[in-house]
């Protein structure tokens, strides 16, 4: 059967995989209201086309932190890709790559910062956890450094894993042959298995609880990569991270695997704009399915977005040319969407562009 969109992976993945894996990357927290509102937000969005413009020639290219990249559709970090695909991250950094934008490799990757520089040239992110230790934080951000990373994204929205029941249910740990390869060298690679989830236990024990906005800044005085604040959902956390020095902002709720029951990304992306006051970017990660989404995310203000979990169903159906088709069919789809909304680069897509719920009658009823 031909794939025709993004979401089709889904099912193929869950055919794919073993339970375990499947369920770890598909499930959100608690009720998963949050996993379902950041996809049904969406539709709560609709277009207002403009027509007779001459779209025969459209631009998609945009500047990231002053890199250039060809589509506002970029790589968001996602743990443990070798559970997906034997190629992990090694296939999604050369998927980014030939699609000329940027991957941001986790953490808890599959694969170190070193081996993924060695697929090749390429923009790339490095998502950061803080851990307690935080000898092992500066020596991970500098080897990112030197491997020619671009910026960090500060994960700020897990002092603690979120309750992801699924996760629970399958003792969920890294299959024995994988190992968090970041971490290997300092016997923090390799996941106990616990009477819940091995995930949460590892978290519970390594992750930093105490961290604050203090060590945003502490983090600029130990590279000088550019950091992205990732998890940010209220105009007050927006103003403290451009205070903090934040270069800028990734409006993201963890893929709903978090605190169940906040909002959608794309519902808080124009509170997050509005206070951002364009002192720096902000890009939107969460339940992007559709160059209809990009296009409606551009719209309220975001400077690009982030895909996750298309990223890795697509892997696990088709390695590195399922996660180039992903790239791609959001990229027709996105240059689409601007014709025929009478766009011909992303500076002419405006908020006039869409209406949203939350929009007052535009025209009000001649009674």
């Amino acid at each position: 059967m031909e794939i025709t969109n993004v979401t089709e992976y889904e099912a193929i993945a869950k055919q794919k995989l073993p339970k375990m894996a499947y369920d770890y990357y598909a499930s959100g927290a608690e009720d998963q209201w949050t996993l379902q509102e950041n996809r049904n937000a969406f539709s709560k969005i609709l277009f207002r086309p403009r027509i007779l413009i001459d779209v025969s020639k459209i631009d998609l290219t945009t500047t990231v932190l002053g890199f250039k990249i060809s589509m506002p559709i970029m790589i968001a970090p996602t743990a443990f890709q070798k559970m997906a695909h034997p190629e992990g991250e090694y296939a999604t950094a050369r998927a980014a790559s030939a699609a000329g934008t940027i991957m941001t490799l986790s953490s808890w990757a599959t694969s170190s910062v070193e081996e993924v520089a060695s697929t090749g040239p390429g923009i790339r992110f490095f998502q950061l956890y803080v851990y307690k230790d935080r000898n092992v934080v500066a020596q991970l951000v500098r080897r990112a450094e030197k491997a020619g990373f671009k910026a960090i994204a500060l994960t700020v929205d897990t002092p603690r894993l979120g309750r992801r029941e699924a996760d629970i249910k399958n003792r969920f740990t890294l299959p024995p042959f994988l190992t968090l390869k970041n971490f290997e060298g300092l016997d923090l690679g390799k996941m106990d298995e616990a009477s819940d989830s091995g995930l949460a236990s590892y978290v519970a024990g390594q992750i930093d609880r105490t961290l604050s906005w203090k060590d945003v800044q502490w983090l600029q005085t130990i590279t000088k990569l550019p950091i992205l604040v990732k998890g940010v959902l209220t105009a007050e956390d927006t103003r403290l991270a451009v205070q903090a020095g934040a270069a800028g902002i990734i409006v993201s709720n963890h893929g709903a695997r978090q605190l169940d029951y906040v909002p959608a990304t794309i519902t808080a992306l124009e509170e997050v704009v509005k206070a951002a006051q364009g002192r720096v970017p902000v890009f939107l990660d969460g339940g992007v399915r559709r160059g209809t989404d990009v296009f409606k995310a551009l719209a309220l203000g975001a400077s690009g977005i982030f895909i996750g979990r298309p990223v890795v169903f697509s892997l696990a159906a088709e390695g590195e040319t399922g996660v180039r088709k992903v790239l791609q069919m959001l990229r027709d789809e996105f240059e689409l969407t601007l014709a025929l909304s009478g766009c011909r680069s992303l500076k002419e897509i405006t908020r006039d562009h869409i209406v949203t719920d939350w929009d007052l009658p535009r025209i009000s009823p001649r009674l």
